[in-house]
């Protein structure tokens, strides 16, 4: 889809906030690939997609013309482009300030970079909810009351609780009709206090927001001093951490909310992630018929056997293997920040890398580029490098000479040596790195315009 398509004046603008490591589901996540990027959900191909995958599809399929930009920090956008492609929007954070700047930022660069016009709609969501079609439905009549109303600054979507849960903040409705003013919010309560709101009608607050986009940039100027993409970039790493319940929606004299009682899950724990599971199986396992209300997700190159387990979650990663009771699963992320190791793998724009060994001196790798994809042309000054082609067709650029190179090929790259692999077919390499001070940060970018 091209960028023309993407901004056409009155289309929806949706803006995805992706944040967050995902700690409470290790060893699949970690620091660099969060939860919204696990595979996870079958397709008809037989392929899986991820929760970022899956709710732009659906996006897009309510929607071919919506203008789609996600709002996310540096580190996770080689995997955006990974996966949803390069022409999709991304307002990038410099560094982590919490909901309202990373709104405001999204909102600037709407405005400044996309030429998104002032009156222009546009609706918060998280990147994480798994829902089906109504949900998208339901968006563009959130759309459509701020449009007809021109006193609404902001609209809500509020969700019809399933149980009294103390993860949510809720809504307060004034009447309990499809679409109803505000009267208050309350914060994550007690079961007790959860279960009165719900009898006068409370809704949950699923986070997702409607309002134009001028109303937002005046705002971003009267809390933040500064409105414009340029220099809110350039002072983020001043910007108060608030989240945008906190900074605007409690102190806007009028709101309206919609109610959606359709399908609704936030897939923030293990618990909440397998209910939403089709098949209790992903990757490599079995389960045997004695098995009750368990799953495997498995993303290694071994198989994974499971007998007589109940309530089981078994999870298998490069990163690590996770077997627990679900009943356990909440504590999961205080066990998880224990381990401080190398990440074994990862998504970059151009394909995926895996580690398969460490050894004092060396590492090996196993490298996937994608057809018609490059690495970055850079060096290290630290380190030696031989790239063994296990598959594929593509050509090396090393100190700016170009070959050609397809399975069974062996290039060394000395330390201080400049060098590109570029993809002309989909590629298997495996990579082995020698030298005593290998690190992520060992590594000088070029130039490589006429390669």
């Amino acid at each position: 889809m091209n960028m023309t398509t993407r901004k056409r004046a009155g289309a929806v603008n949706i803006v995805l906030l992706s944040g967050g490591s995902g700690k409470r589901l290790w060893p699949l996540s970690n620091e660099v690939r969060s939860k919204q990027f696990i595979p996870i959900f079958p397709k008809e191909d037989g392929s899986c997609e991820s929760m970022v995958q899956r709710i732009y599809r659906q996006i897009l399929t309510a929607n071919e013309n919506a203008n789609v930009t996600v709002a996310t920090s540096k580190s996770q956008v080689s995997a955006l482009h990974n996966q949803l492609g390069p022409d999709i929007g991304i307002s990038i954070e410099p560094c982590r300030r919490d909901t309202f700047p990373a709104i405001a930022l999204a909102c600037a660069y709407l405005h400044d970079i996309q030429k998104v016009g002032a009156q222009e709609v546009v609706i918060i969501c998280p990147v994480d909810p798994y829902v089906g079609q109504e949900y998208f439905a339901a968006l563009k009549e959130l759309e459509n009351i701020v449009r007809r109303d021109k006193d609404l600054n902001l609209a809500l979507m509020g969700i019809q609780p399933t149980y009294p849960s103390e993860k949510y903040g809720y809504i307060i409705p004034k009447t309990r009709e499809k679409i109803s003013e505000v009267i208050k919010f309350k914060e994550k309560p007690t079961v007790e206090a959860a279960q009165r709101y719900i009898r006068s009608g409370a809704l949950w607050n699923g986070g997702v927001f409607a309002f134009r986009l001028g109303y937002m940039l005046q705002r971003a100027h009267e809390l933040l001093g500064v409105s414009d993409y340029k220099h809110l970039y350039q002072k983020y790493d001043t910007l108060e951490k608030i989240s945008f319940d906190y900074a605007v929606v409690e102190h806007e004299k009028r709101i309206e909310v919609l109610r959606f009682s359709g399908d609704w899950k936030d897939l923030g724990t293990w618990n909440t992630l397998t209910e939403a599971m089709e098949e209790d199986v992903a990757g490599d396992g079995i389960l045997s018929s004695s098995c009750k209300n368990t799953q495997i997700i498995n993303e290694l190159d071994i198989p994974v056997l499971g007998m007589g387990l109940k309530d089981i979650i078994v999870a298998a990663s490069p990163d690590g293997i996770l077997v627990a009771d679900k009943a356990e699963c909440s504590y999961l992320k205080d066990y998880a920040d224990v381990f401080s190791r190398q990440v074994m793998y990862a998504e970059k724009s151009w394909g995926t890398y895996k580690v398969i060994d460490i050894e004092e001196a060396g590492m090996t790798i196993k490298i996937t580029l994608k057809a018609g994809q490059k690495m970055n042309y850079h060096s290290h000054e630290h380190r030696t490098e031989v790239w063994n082609v296990i598959s594929g067709m593509g050509r090396t650029v090393i100190d700016g000479a170009e070959q050609e190179v397809a399975g069974g090929h062996v290039a060394v790259l000395p330390a201080g040596c400049r060098h590109m692999l570029i993809a002309d077919t989909d590629m298997q390499v495996i990579e082995i790195q020698i030298g005593r001070e290998i690190s992520v940060h060992d590594k000088k970018k070029y130039e490589a315009d006429k390669v």
